[in-house]
């Protein structure tokens, strides 16, 4: 959910960055239009937007690691195909680390690695979309979102804050999980939590919205969690500086990008 996106996934991701919907005058009762509007409310926040992310991940014994990354985010459609490049400027080592990804609603999502210690440009298959995210408890799926069409989705109960929505996989391969409960906020169609399960039924994965805030209009996450109920780690993610409507062109998104990161658009001043 890092729109960041924040969502899932995120959420939660992704992004990460989220926009508000107006006030319902009831509530919703047909799952498929919740996770619609979650989904836009994580994903498409305006036409495009740029958020900086400080990324802690601790392992179960305390120890921890930082990165420290840029985000920028295009829509081609709203709801539809959009991309997003992911450049990291810290630590030394991932400095210049490049994460693009073409997103295909409907069809699997093109995603590239630039890997600049090797010079190497590694595309990440389809099967790879729930692995770790540089090393933290994030997947990469969580950068740009899960398509909603992957998963059958039923409202399980709804509260006075939340619509609380069981999701399971259409193909149960393609996924680790066997099922996922998200907690969607009625107000601001901001998932603000979210749980895995196993084909089990245990609890192995949570994902929080720690800290959210009007930008822009849009209600933006400023802070997620992402926790491993089995190891004991977890990964914070703070976002900082977020701005929509920037006016960012298609060639932003290009694969000459992974090399040669748009530095007109990663500069905060802009």
């Amino acid at each position: 959910m890092f729109k960041l996106i924040a969502k899932p996934a995120l959420m939660v991701i992704l992004a990460a960055s989220t926009w508000s919907n107006p006030l319902l005058a009831s509530d919703l009762t047909d799952a498929n239009e919740i996770v619609a509007n979650a989904n836009l409310t994580s994903y498409y926040a305006a036409n495009d937007g740029r958020s900086e992310a400080r990324m802690l991940i601790k392992d179960a014994q305390g120890r921890e690691q930082k990165r420290q990354f840029t985000i920028l985010r295009r829509d081609r459609s709203d709801g539809g195909e959009q991309d997003f490049l992911v450049v990291f400027s810290r630590p030394a080592d991932v400095r210049n680390t490049v994460f693009l990804v073409a997103k295909k609603p409907g069809s699997d999502d093109d995603r590239w690695l630039y890997l600049p210690g090797l010079d190497l440009v590694k595309r990440i298959s389809a099967g790879d979309k729930r692995t770790s995210f540089v090393g933290s408890h994030y997947f990469y799926e969580d950068v740009s979102g899960r398509g909603i069409a992957e998963d059958n989705h039923q409202l399980k109960e709804t509260t006075e804050q939340y619509y609380i929505v069981e999701n399971q996989p259409v193909d149960p391969k393609s996924a680790e999980f066997s099922r996922y409960t998200a907690w969607i906020n009625k107000s601001t169609f901001l998932p603000e939590k979210i749980e895995y399960f196993d084909e089990g039924g245990e609890l192995y994965r949570r994902v929080e919205v720690l800290a959210s805030e009007l930008v822009q209009g849009h209600e933006t996450v400023t802070k997620s969690r992402v926790s491993d109920l089995r190891s004991g780690g977890q990964t914070t993610l703070e976002f900082r500086f977020q701005a929509y409507d920037l006016g960012m062109e298609q060639a932003v998104f290009s694969e000459r990008s992974l090399r040669k990161p748009p530095r007109e658009w990663l500069r905060r001043s802009r």
